[in-house]
């Protein structure tokens, strides 16, 4: 019924694990690495491209395909080359390959196992590409990936939202400006209020995706190769919608795309933050607002009373988990040296960090939105006769032609607002987008648009 949460970086132990020749792409004698060169500079990376490795098995057959097309591979190759990289990927998929750290990189275990498996053959699958592109490669299609999901997991959210809209239309709830009692709202508008956010962020992950929906794989190193590759090809099969055609850009385009992708991260994670937030505050005792399963929340140590919304503080704190991650990634990308630097490695944490921050919170929200429910009586007393003082004024400019201005003051001097009728207030706010006309058939028809 909910999303599952999104997986971890951790890894099946269990099965045994296939031999592979332990070879990195880089070496060029039998000089061995200083291990404590070899951990500080391969950091997380091996344990990071356990999510990029089915993505780089991808994009290596599309490059295998590419080579035959130019007469590198022979079709008998190719066929070798594409079921030697499927049988890899079951493997993965069973937990029998991995990725250890003196491997380095996914990259690495697919050549290595290849060679292993084709000899030779194995060998020309890095024929016209580098390790460069091959992560670029892998980390667009990663990226690509992700989005189509959060989109989809993002819609769901606001079809559960728009559901509760519907159901608590006319369930009043004060409305607040500086974090005082401004006019009278309701919890449809509010859930209204959620909805639209979250279909803008969706419109933006549209966005973000033609943004860097783009091919780099052909770019080599930085400065392409003297070999016809067909880029276009490789492009298509990959489902790309462009090439990325200057080769030293794919290089100097890393860390602006991802910075992007994080950017359209953060906006649904700053439409989440708003709920947690005001949750937060509309549960707490002085307002008690909705009421929350006791399955939903935490305890004191030592307080007994105490039911606390952790998930929604977490949630709350994540929201400045991912901007931190959006600017760490701009502030390591920023004013490199054109072409690559490992630097540029240290990005993968942030962006699959953020990703399953994504992904959890989502869940986590959907959860608590289904879950909850406002407690109208308790809501009611809460509300204080000022916060219909507008009502009144404009009350005044329609019924005795009085300027707004001066119904304005008299209001303000505190006309008694007799006995109001709180849904009847909520369905004269008539103007589009107001609590009496929430529009919600068009958020119903915006969903269905974006689902396409």
């Amino acid at each position: 019924m909910f999303i599952i949460l999104k997986r971890n970086w951790g890894i099946i132990d269990h099965v045994s694990c296939i031999n592979v020749n332990m070879n990195k792409l880089w070496q060029k004698d039998s000089t061995k690495l200083h291990p404590l060169v070899e951990k500080y500079t391969v950091g997380e990376d091996y344990l990071l491209d356990r999510e990029l490795i089915v993505f780089d098995i991808e994009a290596s057959k599309a490059h295998a395909k590419g080579l035959e097309r130019v007469g590198i591979l022979s079709a008998e190759e190719l066929g070798r080359l594409v079921e030697g990289l499927e049988t890899a990927e079951k493997d993965w998929q069973a937990g029998k390959l991995k990725i250890k750290i003196e491997d380095e990189d996914c990259h690495t275990v697919i050549e290595n196992y290849l060679v292993e498996k084709l000899g030779d053959v194995g060998k020309k699958i890095h024929t016209g590409r580098s390790r460069n592109d091959q992560v670029l490669a892998a980390l667009r299609l990663y990226m690509k990936a992700e989005l189509a999901e959060i989109k989809k997991q993002s819609l769901e959210l606001a079809l559960t939202i728009l559901k509760k809209a519907r159901e608590y239309a006319l369930i009043p709830l004060p409305g607040y400006s500086h974090t005082q009692q401004a006019m009278l709202s309701s919890v449809g508008h509010y859930y209204c209020a959620l909805t639209e956010s979250l279909l803008d962020d969706i419109e933006f992950l549209d966005s973000v995706k033609k943004h860097i929906d783009k091919n780099p794989l052909g770019s080599a190193a930085g400065f392409g190769v003297a070999i016809p590759l067909d880029r276009q090809f490789t492009t298509a099969e990959l489902g790309f919608a462009r090439t990325q055609v200057n080769s030293l850009y794919c290089q100097n385009s890393r860390g602006k795309f991802e910075s992007v992708f994080l950017e359209g991260l953060s906006q649904i994670m700053m439409t989440l933050g708003r709920f947690a937030n005001d949750l937060l505050l509309f549960t707490a005792s002085e307002f008690v607002f909705f009421e929350v399963p006791g399955e939903l929340t935490t305890g004191s140590s030592i307080m007994p009373q105490k039911k606390n919304l952790d998930a929604m503080e977490i949630l709350r704190g994540n929201v400045s988990v991912v901007i931190g991650y959006e600017q760490m990634v701009k502030d390591i990308a920023k004013n490199l040296l054109s072409g690559y630097n490992r630097d540029l490695q240290l990005i993968k944490k942030p962006v699959m960090g953020s990703v399953a921050i994504v992904w959890d919170s989502i869940a986590v929200v959907r959860l608590f939105v289904e879950s909850i429910k406002p407690k109208q009586e308790a809501i009611e007393k809460k509300i204080t006769k000022e916060i219909f003082m507008a009502d009144i004024a404009n009350s005044l400019v329609k019924e005795q032609g009085m300027p707004f201005r001066d119904a304005y003051l008299q209001a303000k001097k505190g006309m008694d607002s007799g006995e109001i009728d709180f849904q009847e207030n909520i369905k004269s706010k008539t103007s589009l987008g107001a609590p009496g006309n929430l529009g919600l058939d068009d958020y119903q028809k915006r969903i269905e648009e974006l689902s396409v």
